[in-house]
């Protein structure tokens, strides 16, 4: 069916109820959710436009406008690429605040989703008793769902980098899991990667390279109607007409695998060049969380020498004899090379976060040394 801003799917449900107008979910919502209510208000008005917040984890937060047209080609395309059309059973756990909570409600209303919305905490799944076809998470949530994610079929994971360790411990899930990447500005995902060998989910869009020999599933692939190419810097570059107004030129660096598969390498302006030496922070730290039980990153700090200096931060004060039992572990990680290995460890009690849990890196290294 054809779907307007202003119209939704004759199948939408919300937490098990059926609507046969816009003035009854309109009803409905302000006596459940005042911020889910005033959202919806926007959405069902004339307006072809509403006004959506950033989270700031790589810049001040700002508010930016988004087509309502182009909201419903994202929903389409999410459909499409993870098959989760009419009737699915879908539960939105992530706050309505950002473009990760709106679109989740938004899918349901333009395919004729079964939505059931609870509270947007750091255990979204503790008490849950029943099954659902989809969700959405961020990494906190997955990490403290994973002993009740056979209630979930298929989830996305945004809104931060899914480490390594957390990686291994959802191989064996029966849901099958996997992370996004996108930005308020291409209105959520526009591109995404299984991080589990879980079978419920293969693309017939995964291509096969011969000639390069190379396991395309390990990398993001892109969603439908998107096309992605390398700037001067080695980062990514975004054409998706469907769902964003002008090319986007990213921060991310990435290596450009395909037409529609990349790797993500990490942010350009978290590069750090120590002595010449190009350093990507997010690579480092995927090989450091082997080690280093607390949060942490790495960063580079002024250097006389080398001009910037490769320096741990870690989310905690330990013991002169434990910060220097941790530099030994480092010094001995065979997989850094030895401009990876971090010279020093700061410290700071806790990390300045956003209001989604991404860690604000340049306003916590502004707390530590303005000591």
């Amino acid at each position: 069916m054809k779907l307007e801003h202003n119209k939704f799917h004759k199948s939408f449900q919300l937490n098990g109820r059926s609507f046969l107008s816009v003035d009854q979910i309109l009803t409905y919502t302000l006596n459940f959710a005042t911020d889910i209510h005033h959202f919806l208000e926007n959405w069902f008005s004339d307006k072809d436009s509403i006004l959506v917040k950033t989270s700031g984890s790589t810049g001040t937060p700002k508010s930016i406008v988004l087509q309502k047209k182009q909201m419903i080609n994202s929903a389409l395309a999410t459909g499409k690429y993870f098959d989760v059309q009419q009737h699915t059973k879908a539960l939105l756990c992530l706050p309505i605040e950002y473009i990760a909570g709106k679109m989740m409600l938004i899918r349901a209303l333009t395919l004729g989703w079964h939505l059931d919305i609870i509270d947007a905490n750091s255990s979204p799944l503790e008490n849950i008793k029943k099954e659902y076809d989809f969700s959405a998470m961020v990494p906190l949530q997955l990490e403290n769902s994973i002993d009740k994610l056979h209630f979930i079929k298929k989830l996305i994971v945004g809104g931060g980098v899914v480490s390594k360790e957390l990686q291994a411990k959802i191989q064996n899930s029966g849901c099958a899991i996997f992370a996004t990447y996108g930005m308020t500005e291409t209105i959520t995902h526009i591109a995404a990667k299984q991080l589990n060998n879980n079978k419920v989910f293969t693309s017939s869009k995964i291509e096969k390279s011969e000639k390069n020999k190379v396991d395309l599933v390990s990398f993001y692939q892109t969603l439908p109607n998107v096309k992605i190419y390398k700037d001067q810097r080695n980062c990514l570059v975004i054409d998706a007409p469907k769902v964003a107004e002008q090319v986007l030129f990213t921060n991310d660096v990435i290596e450009l695998v395909s037409d529609t598969h990349f790797k993500w390498l990490g942010r350009f302006d978290n590069v750090i060049n120590s002595g010449g030496v190009k350093l990507h922070p997010e690579l480092i730290e995927e090989k450091l969380i082997k080690i280093i039980k607390n949060r942490f990153f790495v960063v580079g700090i002024k250097d006389e020498k080398l001009g910037e200096k490769l320096v741990l931060i870690l989310e905690d004060v330990i013991s002169s004899i434990e910060e220097k039992s941790l530099l030994n572990k480092i010094r001995n990680l065979n997989s850094l090379s030895k401009f990876e290995k971090p010279k020093e460890i700061y410290f700071a009690k806790h990390f300045i976060e956003t209001k989604t849990g991404k860690i604000q890196r340049i306003k916590t290294l502004q707390k530590i040394f303005a000591k």
